[in-house]
C-alpha cells in the first residue's frame, strides 16, 4: 500500500489555502495503514495540527446516537416501532406540510412519526438551510436549526412546524437524530451526553469524545474566512456546555476515538452484536432511494446510495467515486468525513474544520465549488488508489 497520491493531495491543498489544516487516517482490520497530519491546527495563531486534535464533527455525531439508540433495541427497552409521541407527547399534534407554489398547506398524518423512521430519515423532519423551499423558510423562522436553543424550545418550537414529507414518504435528511436523542432522554431520566459516556464512549474507551472539548488547547479552528465566498466563519462553541445536547450536530472528538467507534461497528464487537451492527448499516430505503435519486441531490445521500441507520450506505458500483457494496459512510458540515468498507477491512476518516459554505448560502453555485463534497470524493478515490 501506498499513500502517496493522498499525501500530495492534502499538502497541496493546504498549500494553496483551501485547508487550514487536515488530518487523514487509514486502517485495515484495525491496524493504522496511513495517519497524517498537514498545516495549522489554528491557522491564526500558526499553530500546527497534532496527530491528538479535537475536532467538531458537526453531522458525525449522527452514527454515535443512532448507534446508542440501537443498544436499547438491542435489550428489548426501545423498539423500531414505537411513536414518538409515546416519550415526547408534544409531537402528537405534528402535521404535515404540502407546499403549493409559495404556500405550505397543513395535513394531518397518515400515521405517526416511529423511532425506525427518526433512524433513517424518513420522519420528515427537515433543516431550514441546504435547498430552500417554502416550508424550510418556517424552519429558518422559527430558528430551529441554530444551536443557541434549550431543550425545552426547541422541542416547543419543532412539534409545531410541519413535516415535509409524511412519516415513511421520502429520505428528508434533518434534524431526526436531533429529535432521537431528545426521546432516549425522555426514556431512560438522563441526558444524551451521560448516556454516551455510559454506553459509548466508555466502553469503547473514547476519552477525547462529547460534546465539550476536553482540552480546548487541542481544539483544530477554521479559517477567519470562507475561501470561496470571503464570508465569515463561525464554529458551533465546544468550549462550554451547551445549551442543550444537540444528537445531530454538537459531538467533539479525535480521529483515534471516532477509529475505535467505527472499528466496534465494523466488526460487531464492544458496542453492538453483529446482528445490530449489520442491521445499522445496511440500506433500509429500498425503492425510497431510487425515487430520491430521480428528484435530485435534495432526496438523496448521493448517487449509487441508500441508507441505513444513522449512515449513507452503498447500493451498488454505481456513484462518483470508488467502492464496494455494502461500504457505509457520513460527513460533517464542519469539514470531517468518514468511510468504511467491510469487503476490504477498510477504515478511512479524513477531519478538518472547513465548512464551505457555498453548500448551505448558495446551494446553485455548489457544483461548481473547488471544494465542498469534491474533496469527499478526492479522498475516497486516493484511499483506494493508495490500497493498489
Amino acid at each position: 500500500m501506498g499513500f502517496s497520491k493522498l499525501d500530495a493531495y492534502l499538502r497541496r491543498a493546504v498549500e494553496e489555502g483551501w485547508l487550514p489544516g487536515a488530518l487523514a487516517l487509514v486502517a485495515r482490520e484495525g491496524e493504522v495503514a496511513f495517519l497524517e497530519v498537514y498545516g495549522h491546527l489554528d491557522p491564526e495563531k500558526g499553530l500546527p495540527m497534532r496527530e491528538d486534535a479535537l475536532f467538531r464533527l458537526y453531522s458525525m455525531t449522527k452514527p454515535w446516537v443512532s448507534a446508542l439508540a440501537l443498544t436499547f433495541v438491542e435489550e428489548g427497552a426501545l423498539s423500531l416501532q414505537d411513536p414518538l409521541e409515546k416519550y415526547l407527547p408534544a409531537f402528537s399534534r405534528l402535521q404535515v406540510g404540502r407546499e403549493v407554489g409559495e404556500e405550505v398547506v397543513r395535513e394531518p398524518l397518515r400515521r405517526p412519526v416511529l423511532v425506525y423512521d427518526l433512524l433513517r430519515h424518513t420522519a420528515g423532519f427537515t433543516y431550514g438551510v441546504f435547498f430552500p423551499s417554502p416550508l424550510k423558510r418556517l424552519y429558518l423562522e422559527a430558528g430551529v436549526d441554530r444551536y443557541d436553543l434549550d431543550r425545552e424550545a426547541f422541542l416547543e418550537r419543532l412539534s409545531g412546524l410541519p413535516l415535509r414529507f409524511g412519516p415513511g414518504e421520502a429520505f428528508e435528511y434533518g434534524l431526526s437524530t436531533d429529535v432521537l436523542g431528545h426521546l432516549l432522554e425522555a426514556l431512560t431520566g438522563k441526558s444524551l451526553a451521560a448516556l454516551l459516556e455510559e454506553r459509548v464512549f466508555g466502553p469503547l474507551g473514547m476519552r477525547d469524545s462529547g460534546f465539550v472539548a476536553k482540552d480546548p488547547a487541542r481544539l483544530a479552528q477554521a479559517f477567519p474566512k470562507d475561501p470561496e465566498t470571503g464570508r465569515s466563519l463561525r464554529l458551533l462553541p465546544v468550549e462550554e456546555e451547551p445549551p442543550r445536547y444537540a444528537g445531530g450536530m454538537g459531538g467533539v472528538g479525535t480521529a483515534g476515538d471516532y477509529l475505535r467507534f467505527l472499528e466496534a461497528l465494523r466488526t460487531g464487537r464492544g458496542l453492538l452484536s453483529p446482528a445490530l451492527s449489520r442491521l445499522m448499516t445496511e440500506d433500509h430505503l429500498g425503492l425510497l432511494a431510487l425515487e430520491g435519486m430521480r428528484r435530485g441531490p435534495e432526496y438523496t445521500p448521493g448517487p449509487g446510495y441508500g441508507f441505513g441507520l444513522g449512515v449513507a450506505v452503498r447500493l451498488s458500483g454505481m456513484g462518483l467515486s470508488p467502492g464496494n457494496p455494502g461500504e457505509w459512510n457520513w460527513a460533517g458540515f464542519g469539514g470531517t468525513y468518514f468511510f468504511v468498507d467491510p469487503r476490504l477491512g477498510l477504515t478511512a476518516i479524513f477531519l478538518s474544520q472547513a465548512p464551505n459554505l457555498l453548500s448551505v448560502l448558495e446551494p446553485e453555485r455548489a457544483l461548481h465549488s473547488r471544494y465542498g463534497s469534491r474533496l469527499w470524493l478526492a479522498f475516497r478515490t486516493l484511499v483506494y488508489q493508495g490500497l493498489g
